[in-house]
């Protein structure tokens, strides 16, 4: 007679296939910090890493007339930088270019 309450199982074990993912939750957080006086950034996380992100800045710089950079982030993985309060544009423009629909949109910020 053998117990089968006693059998390993680990009930997480299917949550930890998807942990792989560059997007952790399939949002593209798009948020707004302020640097000194006016001056401010936005930064996109989240996008897709078969994106080639450089392209996509140098498309956001030509489009909203701001300079922008790609940073690796030590937590969040490579993340957009643009010069100036580009949240209402970014979101436009990412749904026009169909990169990211307009349900997976999260925008923060003031």
């Amino acid at each position: 007679m053998s117990i089968q309450n006693l059998n390993t199982f680990d009930p997480f074990a299917d949550a930890s296939k998807g942990a792989d993912d560059d997007v952790q939750d399939g949002l593209v957080h798009i948020r707004i910090q302020q640097r000194n006086g006016r001056k401010t950034l936005t930064t996109v996380q989240g996008l897709s890493s078969e994106y080639d992100l450089k392209k996509i800045v140098r498309a956001c710089k030509k489009e909203f007339a701001c300079n922008g950079t790609v940073i690796e982030h030590p937590e969040y993985g490579e993340v957009l930088q643009l010069q100036g309060d580009q949240r209402e544009n970014i979101c436009q423009w990412l749904t026009k270019a169909g990169l990211a629909k307009p349900d997976q949109l999260k925008v923060h910020g003031f």
